[in-house]
């Protein structure tokens, strides 16, 4: 009997782990085979043309007013250089990154750009239209381009030499707003995805993900999260394709990224970007790599050496400094995969689908101990309960404590493993024995179905169903058939070890 419980187990674990492999989209990135070799380390923008240097102006900033699309007023703050004698000055718009910002964001940037002569200005992001559901990335370049109006009009500005300056998701609008209107004179992009949000959000988890040490196992868990819809909807904007933009650009383009940005494609990116320049004819493009920058292009919370100077000689000395040598410099990025298209998984393991299995599960879990204090009732009137025996009984309600605290442990893990890949941390203790954690608890849950499933055989077999009651079979069925929907749950997100 013990062996044959065993055997029972062994085989319930490997079709789970049969289940996990078979059951959704697998993950194999392919690796990227050519890279981008910097010309030189120094990342100082090239050519002959004098300009002002960081520091040589003092600062004023203001706040504005300004008017964008369906009659909404947001604050800008434009930061300009005092006394800066001579001809109108270049102005540059800044794009946020993902989430909500103010006029009061980059003020350390703005600083130093207009400390060497660039108008700089920061629009608030519109909060009305933006949302982690929704995003309208033409729309938000709209709203960029009229604060663009208002700055090549402001006092000082050369509304000729008026550009925009797009950071992380704000490079997604930079490349519309240049597009459509002939009044941007450059770009800077900064930390660009460049593909849709999909593929490189995918490939940010692979690159965090791998950089913690994970196991491999876990990383199928990508495009089973990443590659379908969403319970609710919406999220359309993930597959948002920015290159039928970048392909009408005809201005001069700088392109910023940090070495250290495991988060962004940044040797494919500047190659798709650098293709999609030529289908216009244009081939201003300028490479700049920051050594040790992370995605916002600091180190150890400061700005990266030399960034500020380079972006703000790169404006002032347009255009001589559109294709001036080198036009790629800086440390060598590295990226060891490409970011590609995300395969898609099957329909009952994607959008609405995901909640409803977590709620017909849990809801099966939760029914069994009430049906099982419903049988207890007749006790009142002195008459025999409906409830399952010994060793039933235990049995059921260990399988239940069991798939719970498989689930309990694999979200703890998966949070852990997120806050350290998020903070560029390493534990091995956290990462391997919390993984191994997770399948001993998950094992021992199937163990406990097996159990369950044969005592429950023995009991209807040996007393007859008329001994345990109609509620107390209720409720045995009740927890066996949610912890199965669970554990299948927990199979297909990798707990179970891997049998292909």
């Amino acid at each position: 009997m013990r062996y044959r419980r065993l055997a029972a187990s062994i085989v319930l674990v490997l079709l789970l782990g049969l289940v996990g492999s078979l059951a959704g989209p697998g993950w194999n990135p392919q690796p990227l085979e050519h890279t981008l070799v910097p010309a030189t380390a120094d990342t100082t923008i090239g050519g002959d043309v004098r300009t002002a240097p960081v520091g040589t102006y003092e600062v004023q900033r203001q706040v504005i007013d300004v008017q964008v699309a369906d009659d909404v007023t947001i604050q800008a703050t434009i930061a300009a250089p005092v006394a800066a004698a001579g001809p109108d000055r270049p102005g540059l718009v800044f794009m946020h990154g993902a989430g909500t910002a103010t006029h009061e964001n980059f003020a350390d940037i703005t600083t130093d750009l207009a400390s060497a002569g660039v108008v700089t200005m920061v629009p608030d992001k519109r909060t009305d239209t933006y949302s982690t559901r929704s995003r309208d990335y033409a729309g938000m370049a709209e709203d960029y381009l009229d604060s663009l109006e208002v700055l090549r009009q402001w006092p000082g500005v050369d509304p000729d030499r008026v550009g925009v300056y797009g950071e992380s998701e704000g490079a997604m609008s930079a490349p519309i707003a240049a597009a459509e209107s002939e009044h941007v004179a450059f770009v800077v992009l900064v930390s660009a995805p460049v593909l849709p949000i999909r593929e490189q959000g995918a490939f940010a988890a692979d690159s965090y993900l791998r950089e913690v040490g994970v196991p491999d196992r876990l990383l199928r868990a990508i495009p089973r999260l990443v590659g379908g819809s969403f319970p609710g909807g919406g999220f359309e904007y993930f597959d948002f394709d920015v290159s039928p933009y970048q392909e009408r650009m005809t201005q001069p383009v700088l392109m910023v990224y940090g070495a250290a940005d495991a988060s962004m494609p940044i040797v494919q990116g500047a190659q798709i970007l650098r293709e999609d320049l030529e289908v216009a004819g244009n081939e201003q493009l300028t490479l700049r790599y920051y050594e040790g920058a992370n995605h916002g292009i600091r180190v150890d919370g400061q700005l990266a050496d030399g960034f500020t100077e380079d972006v703000a000689r790169w404006i002032l000395g347009l255009p001589e400094t559109a294709d001036a040598a080198p036009q790629v410099a800086g440390a060598e990025p590295v990226q060891t995969f490409r970011a590609d298209p995300v395969d898609h998984p099957r329909w009952y393991a994607t959008g609405d689908m995901i909640v409803v299995t977590f709620i017909v599960g849990l809801g099966l879990l939760a029914a069994g101990p009430v049906l099982a204090l419903a049988g207890q009732l007749p006790r009142l009137w002195g008459r025999r309960p409906s409830a399952a025996g010994a060793p039933l009984g235990r049995y059921t309600a260990g399988l239940g404590m069991a798939t719970l605290a498989t689930w309990i442990v694999y979200v703890a893990y998966l949070l852990g493993v997120a806050s350290l890949a998020l903070n560029y941390g390493h534990d091995a203790f956290l990462v391997q024995g919390g993984w191994l954690a997770v399948q001993v608890v998950g094992i021992l849950a199937a163990v406990m179905l097996v159990l369950t499933v044969g005592a429950g055989w023995r009991s209807y077999r040996g007393t007859g169903p008329s001994r345990t009651g109609a509620l107390g079979w209720a409720s045995v069925l009740c927890v066996v058939t949610g912890s199965l929907v669970l554990l299948v749950a927990a199979a297909y997100w990798g707990v179970y070890p891997a049998v292909l």
